[in-house]
């Protein structure tokens, strides 16, 4: 191992002073920066030797690895105990225990009568089992999509002196980075040498002032910190767990004993939240979570729904339950008191219970039935409490339960995690990178897109076509004869010098290819026009090196250009670059054609703007003008106004960046699907103009009446008060007509969105979505519906506030995101559709079933069979069907339009009519019909009459699951069905399953074989539901009143609360989804319920603040 001249605690150590002190320490330790560099054996200039791996091994060895290792993940035995706590299955363990002790104890059949509490338990744990495999799946899914994002992550390093992009889990103690804005530090280290440089540090100290950075004001540079402005060089001094934000993970760690890393969603989710001080090395404090908006417009219907079913499920189970027991007083209690209990049997050999309320003592009974010639009777008179009474009322209770529970759309859950995880595979194909699920189904009702120009409408492939040299016009690259040397020297100087030396143009590799732009593509283009004009920019770069250079006023959006400023013989040159329009406007002279500078009078500037930059701004070319000033005398390098001033202008250029190709047809198919698409740029008015034009934005020969585009400054007047407070009636004035906003700022992009997003004109509310590149952006990002990160030109910033980042930072890929979300919104539908019919039927079944026989014609365990796999093979097969471009013909749902159509409404009741007509018939006409003895409650064992309304019941499901493929009244059911094999793989094997169920099922599932007859009767009625869907796609919606509205109203802050942990919860785990779905369906509005009482309580509040970033997934 290399003898390095400190050890990893010391620089550890070092790392937790701020400020002053931080310098302080390194003097103490090490005498200077030099000093530090001599310890760790690194060099500021060439940096490390990337091709010596044993020194790269033994510094690995020294300081660790920038990796911050994940908390394994949990043993699947507990994940088994987890499952197992969950109080549904809580209740149903104790239910088929008391079931099962009662059978042996208290039944007349004790051989058989534990057998329906066994098999529950059985179910119990068939549950408990997929639901742990479930999370153990679901976490490796997870881990695979951060280690993705985590290994996707380069930054540019020196390494054999020069500048190179590696992964920053390659990063070791010693490398010296290249920081630019909106870079985020992906480890410790010292600030060596830099420009006008900026620091975030809110993700670690709660400050949201931006820390200036310096080697005499505070050098100490933290990982997770933000670069907000200006750019440098640092040395790292601390990776992964040694490094603070590693610290950090530690200590919640070891405090809160889980990894926030294996979330699906990092700890940069909400990057502006109060953070953690860990100066001098104090612990730091609870991480206090921010206030992340509420994206998701399908989970706030859904919560509605849920709600609403909630109601009248938990009415529809006290009812039965009211029922129920007041009928066995009735009987038992009030009548049985004058009554004598006859129990025979009948014709059939069935158990027939009869009260004999003509008689009231047993010689009078028994003189009464010998006389009616009734044999094989026994006569008892009413004796009070019999121990058989616990049996029966603990059977009243299940079935209330079993009422309610069947009311819960318990798969719904699982079908929108489905529909999302299946949706993110997929559009990562379309170069959508999903960091949060829900961005998907909010992304189908979105009703205006906010885009980018630059990269996301264009192609983001930067060339310079037109230059204005000594006041000629080239439209083309001028040749050696056309521009003085001096003129030409002084523009690659100014253009090498004053741009960030991270960018550079990569000769091609092979003959015909381009060079390859790494960095800021402006730049890259200028720097590849110095080199076509035959000025070589790499060599000025080493004469003059960053180090030489005496001031930098780095580019942001407020100066709309960068000066660079260096020390001469006669004193300071300074060098400017920026939108031509604002920096035309500092130049008070300009090189003439004999290469001397020239008095820039009024009538000149008048004349170039109009012949030159709006010339080129009219042909869809960003304007750029290079300039300089020679500076002697006192000058205040801080008031930039007076300092970036009597410039001489030594070139203008166009710089083209082409509209994408397929961008044109895209924003079509946007405005076809009823999404408004706005563009929001930086560029002037012409040039904003020309690109909406050509992507078909604004409409051809529209020439903006000042409604549809404006600059953001006069935007800014329309719809600020006169204190510059924000006024939403004056936004609703400006923003439907509004298509185009130039010369924008960040803040107007982000008052632009809020706005929209807040206004009530749309009937439906608006939903929008942004696209954004810059850490100033993050704001808009976030505060958006979905946003959109560039992949390729966006910060990390940007990202980490962003729902999908782009990876081509195409806006095709954006429509594919439209495409997906509205087939995750409508496969939820579908479900739902499906989901609902057999809820309903079940329910009234249950409820007309139990108060004419005293029990639910279908059984525990038949139910199990029903709720747990065939709503979650349904879930699957519903979830999983292929978008089409069907989808973009319709318009956007928005935020207030009801999850439950009129069409679909119209479904479930039409086929929940027929289904519960079916089996009304077969309940109370069976016997007759199809010859069958009668199913009564006091049937212990299998009967041919139960297992065929069982068998009919679930055959009616498998074909309304074809039905409810289509959701907006399509008649061809059948369209595209082979597109999809999961669902034909569900269908067939459920069928077989069923098969074999009632076939061989047994006593274990209340079933009993049946013959050839009656198999074609269940399938038969079964099929006869594909007819019965075309009778109802014929019937018109408009017999649903439109005030029948489910799933669309908002919900109260208290809702709210107990709706959002239903929900975390819900996409969290996939286990509590499959547990509600198996349980008899009591869970879910068990589990709404307590969590109704818990968020009331104060102190659970406080524990769901404490660790909210734990309990939600945006996947």
């Amino acid at each position: 191992m290399a003898d390095f001249g400190v050890k990893v605690g010391e620089l550890r150590a070092l790392m937790e002073n701020r400020g002053k002190e931080g310098i302080s320490a390194i003097e103490n330790k090490f005498g200077n920066i030099e000093g530090l560099l001599k310890a760790i054996k690194a060099n500021a200039t060439e940096g490390l030797n990337g091709n010596d791996n044993a020194d790269l091994d033994a510094r690995k060895q020294a300081f660790g690895i920038n990796f911050i290792p994940p908390k394994p993940p949990k043993p699947f035995w507990v994940l088994m105990w987890e499952a197992a706590q969950d109080v549904t299955l809580i209740i149903l363990m104790v239910a088929a225990i008391i079931s099962i002790v009662l059978g042996m104890t208290v039944e007349e059949d004790k051989k058989t009568s534990w057998i329906e509490g066994a098999a529950i338990l059985i179910s119990i744990c068939v549950v408990i089992f997929v639901t742990a495999g479930n999370d153990w799946s679901k976490e490796r899914q997870f881990r695979s999509l951060q280690t993705k994002l985590d290994e996707d992550q380069k930054m540019p390093v020196i390494r054999n002196g020069e500048s190179q992009e590696i992964f920053t889990k390659d990063i070791v103690v010693g490398d010296i980075l290249q920081l630019g804005y909106g870079d985020i530090l992906p480890a410790d280290g010292i600030y060596i040498t830099g420009n006008d440089l900026s620091i975030d540090e809110s993700t670690l100290t709660g400050e949201t002032d931006h820390i200036k950075k310096s080697l005499t004001r505070d050098p100490m540079l933290l990982s997770g910190t933000s670069v907000m402005e200006g750019t440098c060089k640092m040395v790292v001094t601390a990776v992964g767990p040694n490094s603070q934000a590693g610290i950090i993970v530690s200590l919640i760690e070891g405090e809160e004993g889980e990894d926030f890393t294996e979330e699906s969603e990092s700890e940069d989710d909400d990057d502006d939240g109060e953070g953690v001080p860990v100066a001098n090395g104090n612990k730091p404090k609870a991480v206090k979570p921010s206030n992340k908006k509420e994206k998701s417009v399908l989970q706030g219907k859904l919560t509605r729904l849920a709600i609403q079913i909630g109601y009248f499920g938990t009415a529809a189970a006290v009812l039965t339950i009211f029922v129920l027991v007041i009928k066995f007083c009735a009987s038992n209690f009030i009548v049985g008191k004058n009554a004598c209990l006859v129990t025979y049997n009948d014709a059939s050999n069935n158990v027939v219970n009869e009260w004999s309320h003509s008689s009231h003592t047993l010689e009078q009974c028994q003189q009464e039935y010998n006389t009616n010639n009734v044999t094989n009777h026994v006569i008892q008179k009413f004796k009070g409490w019999e121990k058989e009474y616990v049996s029966e009322l603990l059977e009243f209770f299940i079935i209330g339960v079993t009422v309610l529970v069947v009311a819960v759309p318990e798969g719904l859950p699982l079908a929108v995690t489905i529909s999302l995880a299946y949706s993110v595979r997929k559009m990562m194909a379309d170069n959508n990178l999903v960091r949060h699920l829900d961005a998907c189904e909010t992304m189908g009702n979105a009703t205006a897109i906010c885009s980018d120009k630059t990269g996301t409408l264009t192609t983001n492939r930067m060339t310079v076509v037109q230059s204005f040299f000594q006041g000629k016009l080239i439209k083309h690259t001028p040749s050696s004869n056309m521009v003085d040397a001096s003129v030409r020297e002084a523009f690659c100087n100014s253009v090498a010098i004053n741009s960030n030396y991270a960018s550079k143009v990569i000769p091609a590799k092979m003959v015909g290819n381009l060079p390859s732009h790494i960095g800021n593509k402006t730049e890259c283009a200028l720097l590849q026009f110095c080199e076509e004009l035959g000025g070589g920019y790499e060599e000025i770069r080493k004469v003059h090196t960053e180090e030489t250079f005496f001031k930098v006023y780095t580019f942001n959006s407020k100066r709309k250009c960068m000066a660079t400023v260096l020390k001469t013989p006669t004193g300071y040159r300074l060098y400017a670059k920026g939108a031509a329009e604002v920096l035309l406007r500092k130049c008070d002279y300009i090189l003439s054609e004999d290469g001397n500078p020239t008095k820039l009078t009024s009538q000149t500037y008048d004349r170039l703007v109009a012949e030159v930059i709006e010339t080129m701004a009219g042909e869809a070319l960003r304007t750029i003008c290079v300039a300089y000033r020679d500076i002697t005398g006192e000058v205040d390098w801080n008031d930039e106004d007076s300092t970036i001033k009597h410039l001489t202008c030594i070139s203008i250029v166009g710089i083209e960046d082409p509209v994408r190709p397929e961008v044109p047809d895209a924003i079509k198919s946007c405005q076809r699907a009823g999404v408004c698409v706005r563009m929001v740029t930086g560029d002037n008015l012409i040039t904003a103009r020309s690109i909406a034009r050509k992507c078909g934005i604004l409409p051809p020969g529209e020439e903006g009446d000042g409604k549809n585009i404006l600059e953001g400054s006069t935007f800014r007047g329309l719809v600020h008060d006169d204190d510059g407070t924000f006024n939403q009636d004056k936004f609703d004035v400006v923003w439907v007509s509004l298509r185009v906003l130039a010369r924008s700022s960040p803040a107007d992009k982000y008052t632009l969105v809020t706005g929209i997003i807040n206004s009530k004109l749309s009937k439906n509310r608006e939903v929008v979505a942004v696209t954004g590149d810059g850490t100033n952006d993050a704001p808009a990002l976030k505060a958006a519906d979905v946003g959109f990160a560039m992949g390729i030109a966006g910060t990390e910033v940007a990202k980490n506030a962003s729902d999908i980042i782009l990876t081509d930072d195409n806006f095709t890929s954006i429509v594919k995101a439209v495409m997906w979300g509205r087939n995750v919104y409508d496969s939820i539908s579908k479900f739902l559709q499906f989901q609902l019919t057999v809820n309903v039927v079940a329910v009234m079944l249950c409820f007309i079933g139990s108060c004419a026989h005293g029990a639910s014609p279908l059984r525990a365990v038949p139910m199990l069979w029903v709720n747990l796999i065939m709503d979650t093979f349904a879930s699957l097969a519903l979830a999983t069907e292929p978008p089409t471009t069907d989808l973009l013909n319709r318009k956007p749902y928005g935020r207030t339009k009801p999850l439950i159509s009129r069409t679909m409404l119209k479904n479930i009741v039409g086929h929940s009519f027929f289904q519960l007509t079916i089996m009304l018939v077969i309940l109370f006409y069976g016997k007759p019909l199809f010859d069958l003895e009668e199913w009564s409650y006091d049937q212990k064992g299998p009967s041919t009459h139960g297992t065929l309304m069982f068998n009919t019941f679930v055959f009616m499901q498998i074909f309304n699951e074809i039905n409810s493929r289509k959701v907006h009244g399509e008649r061809n059911v059948f369209s595209g069905i082979f597109n999809n094999y999961i669902f034909v793989a569900v269908v067939i094997g459920t069928m077989f399953v069923q098969v074999l169920i009632i076939q061989y099922g047994g006593f274990a599932f209340s079933s009993k074989g049946l013959d050839w007859k009656l198999w074609l009767v269940s399938v038969g009625i079964g099929f006869a539901e594909l007819i019965w869907g075309q009778v109802i796609a014929s019937i018109p919606k408009s017999i649903i009143p439109t005030g029948f509205r489910f799933g669309s109203q908002p919900v109260s802050a208290d809702e709210a609360n107990q709706a959002r942990l239903l929900w975390m919860r819900s996409l969290k785990r996939v286990q509590h989804q499959i547990r509600v779905a198996n349980a008899f369906k009591q869970a879910g509005h068990e589990r709404h319920r307590r969590l109704s009482l818990l968020a009331e309580d104060p102190r659970f509040r406080a524990t769901l603040n404490k660790s909210s970033e734990k309990l939600s997934t945006k996947v």
